[in-house]
């Protein structure tokens, strides 16, 4: 069943997260009936406030790593429920493992039960700190799968073995997709991820901090252009059975973002520059032939336009949370509970 269909009912689990928020409002849009699923471990509830009052929304409290049962027929879900910044998936490592492995489990038991369509959000992580370049879906990846950022990559490979021992079963149609780098408005701005770092130290006038030599590269796709990539591998007939990637290809060092974001913000910050992280991969773009080929599919937007789109964002999220925390307090007070 196809997003063609009227009145589909779609699972999206992690919905209330950036990525899924903005494909909870795209479904919507589309006149399906969406639940959302949602610990709020990394998601806020103020992503998907202005849909409590839509008729064809439900948002469900829960956690991916105990069985669901859903009360009603599910047509297609979509698994985005893990902590996807690093900062995020390594405040707890285990949960973070058990996110990808048992909750995509269940899910994957869930669509079964229900006849419904599956696609797994994995990611480019999975080809850790590449030796190809740019990185297509046949190659194997680079992953130091003891190392600090494997909860999230050994993980994210788990779950896609998952979903194709189900699809080859002939047990679920499930489907995955490999995001890469993407941005946009209702991202955390605590949430350690580049752009949201880079732009609310801009915004603030604070050192903007760079890990490593700055050189390293990595491929940014607008947010409402993933979205709409993964729509068209959750409804292209027949599965392809492979995985897709879905990114910009444009690739772009972290020296160029920053300076890219001091322009754009007019902030006269200075750039300050921090160990690497360990296995932080060096270069990151994906080929994305697969998906202009089998879904028509490739990003419109350019990384100056959607970061046009992003930092007024940031800076009324800011503005906002100020404002909020400086009610009853001294200037002192309210710099320092504005969130970072």
């Amino acid at each position: 069943m196809t997003s063609l269909d009227s009145s589909m009912t779609i699972l999206v689990a992690g919905g209330a997260g950036f990525v899924g928020s903005h494909l909870c409002d795209a479904l919507l849009a589309k006149s399906h009936r969406v639940i959302c699923v949602d610990n709020f471990l990394t998601g806020s509830r103020s992503n998907v406030r202005p849909l409590d009052n839509n008729r064809n929304f439900r948002l469900i409290e829960a956690n991916i790593c105990n069985p669901l049962e859903i009360d009603e027929p599910i047509n297609q879900i979509y698994n985005l429920a893990c902590p996807a910044s690093p900062p995020s998936y390594q405040a707890d490592p285990v949960r973070t493992m058990m996110t990808s492995v048992v909750g995509t489990g269940n899910l994957l038991h869930l669509a079964e039960r229900h006849g419904a369509s599956f696609l797994q959000a994995s990611t480019s992580e999975v080809y850790g700190d590449p030796e190809q370049h740019p990185q297509r879906e046949d190659y194997w990846g680079h992953v130091n799968c003891t190392g600090p950022r494997a909860c999230y990559d050994e993980g994210k490979r788990a779950a896609e073995t998952l979903c194709f021992d189900m699809l080859r079963g002939g047990r679920v149609d499930a489907r995955v997709v490999r995001i890469f780098n993407t941005y946009g408005p209702r991202m955390s701005p605590d949430d350690g991820r580049i752009v949201s770092n880079l732009i609310v130290q801009a915004l603030r006038g604070e050192p903007l901090t760079i890990y490593g030599s700055g050189e390293q590269t990595r491929s940014f796709c607008y947010v409402s252009d993933l979205v709409t990539g993964l729509m068209a591998l959750m409804d292209v007939d027949p599965n392809p059975g492979v995985p897709v990637n879905i990114g910009n290809p444009g690739e772009f060092s972290i020296g160029e973002l920053a300076e890219m974001v001091l322009t754009m913000t007019g902030s006269a910050s200075p750039i300050v520059y921090r160990p690497l992280p360990v296995d932080d991969p060096q270069r990151r773009r994906p080929d994305i032939s697969r998906a202009r080929e089998l879904l028509g599919w490739e990003p419109t937007l350019a990384l100056a336009e959607g970061l046009s789109l992003t930092i007024p964002w940031f800076a009324q999220s800011i503005r906002s949370a100020t404002k909020k925390a400086g009610r009853g307090r001294t200037t002192s007070q309210v710099i320092a509970a504005a969130p970072l």
